[in-house]
């Protein structure tokens, strides 16, 4: 649109400038052949005429002289006013003149050449010639003003006729001009403009994703150019892609399998550490210390392996939903009795069967059981559960889990990372309870179900994570979903 309109306007510009010159000099060439022929042709009528009067003449000669020169024109059209001392006849009777101003008068008094004057008079235009009647001295050779003085007033509707067709000429030539102007930039625009849309495709196509995407190089001009630098990033880019798409898929299941071969060992070790921990009372103090911790840290690298077996699945797309309509508050109550946290967390919770939805219970209980174990670990007591119905008009029902609890809060920095992997607030304690997974899991969990997950701090103080289910979910869900 705007190349059609840049067209447009040079053409308007163009077309504009050409018409105004054109019909400026056309006028201008119009109006002095006319102006040219007339005072000729008066020259040659009061050349002719003159001799024949007689000096002084009286009014009734004037009115022939004046009647002669008029008729020189062979349509009529001319009207004739002659002037000697204080007598003035014109060609048609009681004719006012009107045409005839103080200024050409002055000039025909004050000059022996023919002089003229276009003059607007009513709804036409006139041209108004006045000359002196003049004559060569037989003595002295000398020419010598007779005191007779010729006007002439000629409308000017021919000429006026010529300059309307002019300017209707102009105006045709000027629609011409812009029908061709918006032709040529509507072909300009498809020539430019098409590689710049088929760009325009291939780019949105890599951003979607299919970066097999290439242009057609067709000549050899910027354009073209452009779509071969593009052909080559693309091309680079896939490579890159396919790169570290293999790094990834590398990665993961090397720690799949890294994960998976440790939990023969680590089987083995627990069994080993129970034992030992049943006989620790037997033990030496420092043996017994150490075999306590050997216990310790084999539990905490058990859990460590069962996550990253968990995250391994979330990246593969393996992780599937298995959707049962259960009794939420029932499920929050049964993931605080299994861990003991019945006494350590208060609980705001419907009533049975209040609310009920269809969710994986396992992965709700392992977001309960992250959040509030967060909680009771970095937070303060009291922590606090709560549970209830968000529904909104027009919008899709909702369960709202919030945990709350009463420690310092979040720090500002590190809000936005709470929920990486492998992420601590605090960098010089490395060695943690935690694995640094827990919330990570907690997210995937959360999003397979088609919810979210938030964090952030409350105004009274203490840290709030805040999940939001959907209470029916799609049947197609029970397939699974990455």
């Amino acid at each position: 649109m705007r190349l059609v309109v840049a067209f447009t306007l040079v053409a308007v510009l163009t077309a504009a400038s050409t018409g105004a010159l054109t019909f400026r000099e056309a006028r201008t060439g119009v109006l002095q052949q006319s102006q040219d022929a007339v005072i000729k042709l008066l020259r040659a009528q009061v050349a002719r005429l003159a001799p024949e009067l007689d000096f002084p003449p009286g009014e009734s000669e004037l009115r022939r002289f004046a009647l002669d020169v008029a008729g020189g024109e062979p349509s009529g059209i001319w009207r004739v006013l002659v002037d000697y001392g204080d007598l003035s006849v014109t060609s048609a009777p009681d004719d006012p003149f009107e045409e005839l101003t103080p200024a050409l008068r002055s000039a025909v008094d004050t000059s022996s050449a023919t002089v003229f004057q276009r003059v607007n008079s009513g709804d036409h235009t006139a041209l108004v010639v006045g000359m002196s009647v003049a004559y060569a001295a037989s003595d002295t050779g000398r020419t010598v003003t007779s005191g007779i003085q010729v006007f002439l007033a000629v409308p000017q509707t021919t000429e006026l006729a010529y300059v309307d067709a002019l300017v209707s000429a102009v105006e045709r030539a000027t629609v011409a001009a812009l029908a061709l102007a918006v032709l040529l930039a509507l072909l300009a625009a498809r020539g430019v403009l098409r590689p710049v849309r088929a760009l325009r495709r291939a780019t949105r196509s890599i951003a979607e994703g299919r970066l097999d995407t290439r242009l057609a190089v067709d000549g050899s001009d910027e354009l073209a150019d452009l779509s071969h630098t593009f052909n080559e990033t693309a091309a680079a880019l896939e490579e890159s892609v396919a790169d570290l798409r293999g790094m990834e898929a590398r990665a993961r299941r090397f720690a799949a399998d890294v994960s998976h071969e440790l939990r023969t060992p680590l089987a083995a070790m627990s069994a080993v550490t129970d034992v030992l921990d049943e006989d620790a009372d037997r033990l030496d103090a420092d043996t017994a210390t150490a075999v306590r911790l050997i216990s310790e840290e084999t539990v905490k690298l058990a859990r460590l392996v069962d996550d990253l077996m968990e995250i391994s699945r979330f990246d593969a797309g393996a992780a599937v939903l298995h959707l049962d309509e259960i009794d939420l508050a029932e499920s929050l109550r049964r993931t605080l009795a299994a861990r003991a946290w019945t006494d350590l967390v208060d609980t705001d919770l419907p009533p049975p069967d209040a609310l009920r939805g269809r969710v994986d219970p396992r992965r709700l209980d392992v977001v309960v059981a992250n959040l509030v174990g967060n909680a009771l670990r970095h937070g303060a007591r009291p922590v606090r559960l709560r549970l209830y119905e968000e529904e909104k008009p027009g919008a899709e029902r909702l369960a709202v889990i919030e945990v709350l609890d009463s420690g310092p809060g979040i720090p500002d920095s590190v809000l936005p990372h709470v929920f990486e992997r492998f992420y601590k607030s605090d960098v010089a304690r490395t060695r943690t309870e935690g694995s640094g997974l827990g919330l990570a899991i907690t997210t995937e969990n959360v999003r397979v179900h088609g919810g979210t997950v938030r964090a952030a701090n409350r105004p009274e103080g203490g840290a709030a994570f805040t999940v939001r289910l959907p209470l029916r979910y799609d049947e197609l869900a029970d397939e699974g979903r990455p």
